[in-house]
């Protein structure tokens, strides 16, 4: 029967091409349908926590990932206008042999890149550029999408459809979620610089958070060491289009004026910025129906506090792959039990993503409360608090 073992995956980004290679490790065909003509650069770097790293490993591309990754030693957490130390929160060794898997910084582009030529060596995917999913319909034996490529309609018949089509996902709205992303009033800026651009303090293998009122400034090594991304999100009230916008760099550096030197430097590194609205969802209550499911952001939209957009997209793969294999006959069942899996997890992060930002840009009393709360504590203890993130096993 034509498209029995052939799962139609919508959009190929980095969950979308995740989901590729997981699922042909498992045994099926695939066929990545992405809009775009050509698959370019989005975004600039990507924190990779060891429930992400995990997977990534498992798929077989850790020497592949080497070149490009910096392997994080520490989380230093730092008061944006004095310029001291709140926390450091260790990352590395221990952390590996703690949780089974290391903390890894990298470059998106690199990442794409990777999962791309691993996508295109693999006889058991197909990649379709420019041909974005138009609709779908469903019949008792497949699923036959829609494809559109200008004017031109084509279809492809498969025993299921998953939509890793992003934030604005067509899919999503196909399998009768109404519901629009919304804009959370901040804004995001993002540049890449040179390691050399930057003081030495800021080029080791760590990312520093640095924590102040309205905002918060986050940068880490990407390039294997040989450059630092840097991402500055403040409260806004205006809505940008897109996801790579141009900032005025003045603006920016006027926004963290009261800050202290050290900040400021790095923020007046780069030239150029470029700048995005952030969006969430809330948590749906069912991500499908019949034999199409959403994953990733089609699926959990959620706001980058705890860096674990891209690692839930990751883990969405691997359990999506897993389900499917242990019922490729019936993939229904499956991927109710996927999404069932998923749902209560994916909505926890998202909740802490929330709360995280909430604490993040404090002011006055109780931004010197969370400060001292987070010295008592201890960078150990901290990390620790995230264990029930990073120490996920594939369930």
């Amino acid at each position: 029967m034509a498209g029995a073992h052939t799962v139609i995956v919508a959009g190929a980004g980095i969950a979308g091409l995740t989901t590729a290679l997981a699922l042909a490790r498992a045994g099926f065909r695939v066929v990545v349908l992405e809009q775009a003509a050509q698959l370019d650069e989005i975004g600039a770097g990507i924190q990779l926590s060891p429930n992400a790293t995990r997977v990534l490993r498992a798929l077989g591309l850790d020497a592949a990932l080497q070149p490009h990754v910096v392997a994080l030693e520490w989380l230093r957490v730092m008061d944006g206008p004095s310029g001291s130390e709140i926390a450091a929160l260790p990352l590395g060794s221990e952390a590996t042999e703690r949780y089974g898997a290391p903390f890894w910084s990298i470059h998106r582009g690199d990442l794409q890149r990777v999962l791309l030529d691993a996508v295109k060596a693999n006889p058991e995917i197909v990649l379709r550029l420019g041909l974005g999913v138009a609709g779908y319909r469903a019949d008792a034996h497949a699923i036959t999408v829609v494809g559109k490529a200008g004017q031109v309609m084509i279809e492809e018949r498969g025993m299921a459809l998953v939509g890793a089509d992003g934030l604005w996902s067509a899919v999503r709205k196909s399998a009768g979620h109404p519901e629009m992303p919304r804009f959370r009033r901040r804004t995001a800026w993002r540049a890449t610089v040179a390691a050399e651009a930057v003081a030495d303090e800021w080029r080791r293998g760590m990312t520093t958070l640095w924590l102040g009122p309205g905002g918060h400034v986050v940068h880490y090594p990407v390039k294997g060491g040989g450059a630092l991304n840097i991402v500055a999100i403040v409260r806004d009230h205006a809505e940008i289009q897109g996801w790579s916008a141009p900032g005025a760099r003045e603006a920016l550096i006027a926004r963290f004026a009261r800050w202290g030197q050290a900040a400021r430097a790095i923020l007046a590194a780069p030239q150029a910025w470029q700048t995005w609205s952030l969006f969430d969802l809330s948590p749906l209550p069912g991500w499908g129906k019949g034999a199409v499911t959403l994953m990733g952001d089609a699926a959990h939209p959620m706001l980058p506090f705890v860096a674990q957009g891209g690692a839930m997209a990751i883990e969405d793969a691997w359990v999506l792959a897993d389900e499917l294999a242990k019922s490729p006959q019936a993939p229904e069942p499956a991927l109710r039990s996927y999404e069932k899996l998923r749902l209560a997890r994916t909505a926890r992060a998202a909740r802490e993503a929330v709360r995280t930002g909430h604490i993040y840009h404090l002011k006055g009393p109780l931004a010197r409360a969370r400060n001292a709360t987070m010295r008592l504590i201890g960078g150990e203890r901290l990390r620790r608090r995230y264990d029930w993130l990073y120490d996920w096993k594939g369930t």
